[in-house]
């Protein structure tokens, strides 16, 4: 007699819940943690490899530590998200559409004088912050030095320019925003876009390393992350964060020309200064603009799919989990420019 089949029930759709977000929340955790360590640790082997390789040609000590942090910084951070978060399963057959030109992508693009303006318009009142603590407390404080902004020494040579560059406008661009508007967005964004963004920008924020970019770069996060979620791509964030970190660039570029000519051609001197002013010009095009655009963004409404609890608990429920509360003992660190391990091993 042969077998009656029974029927299959459907599958019920995945809820989020509770119990999935404090998950979603320590895989975080535990992501920056291990971005905090191998940023240590790949600084510090960079370090090495400039104080005993003083025998070895400059342009391939600098290809070496660029390397290390390319490795460190970027690659394995990148790659133990992955793991962590299963992104081969859930960005399978993805990919391609997460990158993919969006259709009104010349309008998203056109974002780019709002999302400048945020940022550096943050950057400028940290800057007069940091100015304010040090008139009240009668001269440089070690809070006022914290706020200094962190720049990158001018390249010495072409060799050690280019790899500069190319860290800067290519990598950075390209590995950051698929972990932070990529994986950590896509883990966080079905329990409501809002708090997707927020704590992606905020991580964003610290993965910067200092006091003074904490607060622009989770500016700027904010921004991309609110053109990821509009777009719904990647590609368009990634062309954003590089054109930022272009102008950075370039004035790095300029900034290592004018070292190198010793401040003695007047054509570098002048083209050197025209691009400053013409970046603070469109700082201030900028931030009028987004002041602009604030009226018009409560029109854009962010989609929030699971309100079993409100964001205010969902923030919280994200800082007190343990691995969370590690990252940001290491960030301590890292905005305290490592004030705090060397008072704990004191």
């Amino acid at each position: 007699m042969d077998s009656i089949e029974q029927p299959v029930e459907p599958q019920q759709p995945w809820e989020p819940n509770r119990r999935d977000y404090r998950i979603v929340c320590t895989k975080l955790g535990l992501t920056m943690c291990v971005y905090f360590i191998c940023r240590f640790v790949g600084g510090e082997f960079a370090g090495l490899i400039g104080r005993f390789m003083t025998a070895v040609d400059n342009n391939i000590v600098f290809l070496l530590q660029y390397t290390i942090l390319l490795i460190f910084i970027y690659v394995l951070p990148l790659l133990f998200a992955m793991v962590i978060f299963k992104s081969r399963v859930f960005y399978k057959g993805k990919l391609a559409a997460l990158y993919k030109i969006p259709k009104r992508h010349a309008r998203a693009l056109g974002t780019f004088p709002a999302t400048f303006g945020l940022g550096h318009g943050t950057a400028l009142l940290t800057l007069l912050l940091a100015y304010i603590i040090g008139r009240f407390t009668g001269g440089e404080t070690l809070i006022e030095q914290l706020f200094q902004p962190t720049a990158l020494q001018p390249a010495t040579g072409a060799v050690h320019l280019i790899a500069m560059v190319f860290m800067i406008v290519v990598v950075a661009p390209v590995f950051e925003e698929f972990l932070t508007r990529g994986i950590m967005y896509d883990a966080l964004a079905p329990f409501g876009a809002g708090i997707a963004i927020i704590i992606s920008s905020l991580l964003f924020g610290l993965m910067h390393g200092s006091l003074f970019m904490l607060f622009y770069t989770t500016a700027y996060g904010f921004a991309l992350g609110y053109v990821r979620y509009a777009t719904n791509s990647l590609y368009v964030v990634t062309v954003l964060h590089a054109i930022v970190n272009a102008i950075g660039a370039t004035t790095l570029v300029l900034t290592s020309l004018v070292t190198v000519t010793n401040e003695e051609n007047r054509a570098v001197n002048t083209i050197y200064t025209i691009f400053l002013i013409t970046v603070f010009i469109a700082v201030i095009v900028g931030i009028c603009v987004f002041i602009s655009k604030i009226r018009s963004m409560h029109k854009f409404k962010i989609d929030n799919p699971w309100t079993e609890i409100g964001p205010w608990k969902k923030m919280g429920i994200f800082f007190v989990s343990i691995p969370v509360i590690v990252m940001l003992i290491l960030a301590a660190n890292e905005l305290s420019q490592g004030m705090l391990l060397s008072l704990l091993i004191d």
